[in-house]
C-alpha cells in the first residue's frame, strides 16, 4: 500500500499543515503547533460533522506537559524579574549594580525558557505518514539541528536572543567604559536580541497563520505568540532609547528604556501565565 496523498500548507518551503485521507474514509489533518505543544492531530471520521483529535502515547504527553511546565514558569520569572528591574531604575533607590544584577537572574531564566522550549520542539512527538500519519515517539534528544521545520527555527532563533541577550547582560556589569564601548558591548547586543526576538515571533505567527496574515482571537497559541511579539516590540523601543548619545554621555531617553523594559517584560510573564494552559 501507497502512503496517502497528502495536501501541505506552510509559510515559503516550511510545511505547517497537513491534510490526508484516511484509508477507512475520513481526513487527518497534522498542525505543527498542535503537534508539539498538545501532541495530538484532528481526524475526521466518515460523515461526522466535526473532528475529533487523536493524542500520541503517554510517554510523548508526559514529556510535552513538564516541558511546557518547565518553559512557561521559566518566562513567568524571567519576565517578572526583568519588570522588577526596570522598577527599580524607575522609582527604587538601587544603583546600576542591583539593576544589573535582577536583570541578569531574569535574563538566567530567559536562558532556560529558551532552551525547554527549543527541547520541547525537539522532543515531540513526529508525523509518521508510513504508519498512516499517527504521531510515533521517539527516543530523548537535548540536541538537533532540523533548520527546514518552522518550529525548530523560530524556538532556535529564539534560543540565539536569550543568549545575545546574556551577553548584554553580563558586560552591563562593567564599569568605565567610554560612550564607544557602552554602545558596542551594550547596546549593539541588545539590540540584536530583540531583533532575534522579533524574528522569532514572526516565525512563530508564521507557524500558526501557515504563512498568511491573520487574526485568531480564539486560539490560545494566537495569543501567547501575539502577546510575547507585542513584548518584543517594547523590548525593541526600550533597547533603541537606551542608545548612548557620544556627544553628551546620555541615553536618549532613559524613561522610555525603562518603561519598555517594564511593559515588554510584562508581556512575557503574561505570555508565559497562558502558555501554562496550552498543555495536552
Amino acid at each position: 500500500m501507497g502512503q496517502p496523498e497528502q495536501h501541505a500548507e506552510g509559510a515559503g518551503p516550511f510545511v505547517t499543515r497537513l491534510t490526508w485521507h484516511l484509508p477507512s474514509g475520513g481526513m487527518a489533518v497534522w498542525e505543527s503547533r498542535i503537534a508539539r505543544r498538545r501532541g495530538a492531530l484532528d481526524v475526521r471520521p466518515p460523515g461526522a460533522a466535526h473532528s475529533r483529535r487523536i493524542h500520541a502515547d503517554a510517554v510523548a504527553i508526559g514529556r510535552l506537559r513538564r516541558l511546557n511546565g518547565i518553559a512557561a514558569i521559566a518566562f513567568i520569572v524571567g519576565g517578572a524579574l526583568f519588570a522588577a528591574g526596570a522598577g527599580v531604575a524607575l522609582f527604587g533607590s538601587g544603583d546600576a549594580t542591583e539593576c544589573a544584577s535582577i536583570y541578569f537572574a531574569g535574563g538566567l531564566f530567559f536562558n532556560t525558557g529558551g532552551y525547554v522550549s527549543l527541547l520541547q520542539v525537539i522532543n515531540a512527538p513526529r508525523h509518521d505518514p508510513a504508519e498512516g500519519g499517527r504521531l510515533a515517539t521517539h527516543r530523548w534528544r537535548w540536541w538537533s539541528y532540523e533548520p527546514m521545520r518552522l518550529d525548530w527555527l523560530g524556538t532556535f532563533v529564539l534560543l540565539l536572543g536569550t543568549l545575545v541577550f546574556a551577553v548584554n547582560l553580563l558586560d552591563s556589569f562593567l564599569r568605565g567604559l567610554s560612550v564607544q564601548q557602552i554602545n558596542r558591548l551594550i547596546w549593539v547586543p541588545d539590540v540584536a536580541g530583540c531583533v532575534l526576538f522579533l524574528v522569532s515571533g514572526h516565525l512563530g505567527l508564521a507557524e500558526i497563520c501557515h504563512g498568511r496574515p491573520c487574526l485568531r482571537p480564539h486560539n490560545l497559541g494566537w495569543w501567547i505568540v501575539a502577546v510575547n511579539q507585542f513584548g518584543s516590540v517594547l523590548f525593541m523601543i526600550s533597547a533603541l532609547a537606551a542608545y548612548t548619545r557620544p556627544a553628551t554621555g546620555s541615553l536618549l531617553s532613559a524613561d522610555v528604556a525603562n518603561w519598555g523594559t517594564l511593559t515588554g517584560a510584562l508581556c512575557f510573564s503574561a505570555a508565559g501565565v497562558l502558555q501554562l494552559h496550552e498543555h495536552p
